[in-house]
């Protein structure tokens, strides 16, 4: 393929067999309904957009110059065309910027333009660029168009524990419900309580940042309540499958119990009717039995001065 001057600007077609995939791709998890939706689109118009390569030629000993192409940017476009059964697909070729760094940095911008990564992902490829080519998160921020303190709120997501990470990644958690789950970092046992809270009562993000808020004041006031008051509370919390609080007072105090929906109210409300009818069988039992004893002494004593037993 002849050299041009305006190579950036012209389009080209290249076989998608000679093209290889982009080492630094940030992007891990394709939806492949949705590569499949694509492919069909293909199918019937073609690729819209050409895809952003880089071009080498290596000279190879009795075959003479060979021709390689590395995407840069346009993986989804290259994977449905293959699922489509597309023999050639439109691309730009960029010469003279195919070192890795700016491969990664393309890739991301590609991406983030689309919308198409998932925030852990986002996290990882900023990651990349700051520890493989020392970028500070402000240069990061400049490079893809966003503020440092996006980059660096992007990279706390990597402190979460991995199971929260797959979490956001699979969307069964929003990138807004890590902010609270962060909150908690130095407190695993509450941060995972949390957590679970979230993906089973399907808590919204508000919600979340008031538990988050609440678990924080909840901690400075432990100090206030006995031991037997936090084994009551824990006690509580377990069978309602609920946050619960014990507030201390001078006289008495206050039991909060934390629900999420009507649902989960009227579930708290069936396992205090249950365990309400549970307690009066119990006692109805204890009562039955006491009785039962009583009238089996009394029998005892009866017979124990009945004519009977006594001889002339």
């Amino acid at each position: 393929m002849p050299e041009h001057r305006n190579i950036r600007d012209s389009i080209f077609w290249v076989e998608v067999d000679r093209i290889k995939p982009n080492p630094y791709q940030p992007r891990k998890v394709f939806d492949e309904a949705a590569l499949a939706s694509l492919a069909e689109s293909i199918r019937q118009y073609g690729v819209l957009q050409p895809l952003t390569v880089t071009r080498k030629e290596t000279n190879v000993p009795e075959e003479g110059i060979r021709v390689e192409y590395e995407l840069i940017a346009g993986e989804r476009r290259l994977r449905a065309s293959k699922i489509a059964g597309i023999r050639e697909v439109p691309v730009v070729i960029r010469s003279g910027e195919d070192n890795d760094r700016v491969k990664l940095e393309l890739a991301i911008i590609e991406n983030l333009q689309r919308e198409d990564l998932n925030a852990v992902d986002r996290a990882l490829a900023f990651q990349r660029l700051a520890n493989e080519f020392k970028l500070t998160h402000a240069e990061i921020g400049k490079k893809v168009g966003k503020s440092r303190e996006y980059v660096s709120n992007s990279l706390r997501i990597l402190m979460l524990p991995q199971e929260m990470q797959e979490a956001l990644r699979n969307g069964d958690i929003s990138e807004g419900h890590t902010r609270p789950l962060l909150m908690l970092m130095d407190r695993a046992a509450e941060q995972k309580t949390l957590f679970k809270d979230i993906v089973d009562k399907k808590l919204t993000v508000r919600d979340t940042e008031s538990l988050a808020r609440r678990i924080a004041v909840d901690k400075a006031r432990k100090g206030d309540l006995t031991p037997e008051l936090l084994l009551l509370e824990r006690e509580l919390t377990d069978v309602l499958g609920t946050r619960v609080r014990i507030e201390k007072k001078e006289q008495g105090g206050k039991l909060l119990i934390d629900f999420f929906s009507a649902e989960d109210l009227s579930n708290i409300r069936k396992l205090l009717a249950n365990a309400q009818t549970s307690a009066q069988q119990e006692q109805e039992t204890k009562t039955s039995e006491v009785q039962q004893e009583e009238k089996r002494l009394q029998e005892s004593e009866d017979d124990l001065y009945s004519i009977s037993n006594f001889s002339v």
